[in-house]
């Protein structure tokens, strides 16, 4: 490599964000491998390293990004991502939007996917928290989350726990463990809206729809303020009402992203 190749290359990784992807704007290719260029690399481990750079070159060829609010994402410290859920896409796109915020997510997943080759490898590289549904452990998905986020990592979670079964896309009623999270340990809750990732991965597909390229939008919000359910007992109303809180913002960011209001019965 050249010394002015080297030095092209590393003013496209440390350009401010916004240089990289200005707020709203559609990527182009070559701005979205920038983008990628600004993904947090330090603590990643090494089987999810490989996989995070092996995934974006696919999603660099099959889609194109929008991306707002990642300011939203705080630089440092525990805190919990909540977004809605459409597609197997979305932790890859929901992946790359932290990363190129500077944080490295950690996800609670199935724990069956720990026994499976290679991805189970990713699991345990990646530092995420298998979730042992309907067994006696259940409970330590809970305490491993509040420990990591307790310890300063930044924890993604799909609160609906499922993809939305609304025909048209909504989000559904929202898991309470979220909210348990956040309010046993205060860290903030910042919620995102992920769109599209249902086109360029339908449910029950095994390779993406990527011709033509499909259009991923991203957008954070601010903090959901649960300080008044704070330092109050979690009561099963509280968690619900701190649960509708997050939902509420994600599907206002994502009625934001469409361009529409949401039915009266969503979150």
């Amino acid at each position: 490599m050249t010394l002015m190749a080297l030095r092209n290359r590393t003013r496209d990784r440390w350009t401010p964000l916004d240089a990289v992807s200005p707020e709203g704007e559609l990527l182009t290719f070559r701005q979205m491998q920038a983008y990628g260029r600004r993904f947090a690399r330090a603590g990643r481990g090494a089987w999810y390293s490989l996989a995070i750079e092996v995934v974006w070159q696919f999603l660099v060829l099959f889609s194109r990004f929008r991306v707002r609010g990642s300011r939203h994402l705080p630089a440092a410290g525990g805190v919990l991502v909540a977004s809605n859920h459409l597609s197997f896409a979305d932790p890859t796109t929901l992946t790359a939007f932290c990363l190129a915020a500077g944080r490295v997510p950690r996800y609670l997943a199935k724990s069956s996917l720990w026994d499976l080759p290679v991805v189970g490898s990713v699991m345990r590289s990646g530092k995420h928290i298998p979730v042992y549904r309907g067994a006696p452990t259940a409970s330590g998905a809970y305490r491993d989350a509040v420990k990591a986020v307790a310890s300063g990592e930044c924890v993604t979670i799909f609160p609906e726990a499922t993809f939305s079964s609304d025909p048209d896309g909504w989000p559904m009623k929202g898991k309470t463990g979220v909210a348990r999270i956040a309010l046993e340990t205060g860290v903030p809750v910042v919620p995102v809206a992920n769109w599209g990732t249902h086109h360029l991965l339908p449910a029950g597909a095994w390779f993406p729809h990527g011709i033509p390229r499909k259009t991923v939008e991203l957008v954070a919000g601010p903090p959901v303020d649960l300080s008044d359910l704070r330092d109050v007992a979690p009561t099963r109303e509280v968690l619900e009402e701190a649960t509708a809180r997050i939902m509420r913002a994600v599907t206002d960011l994502l009625a934001g992203v469409r361009g529409e209001e949401p039915p009266a019965d969503r979150p």
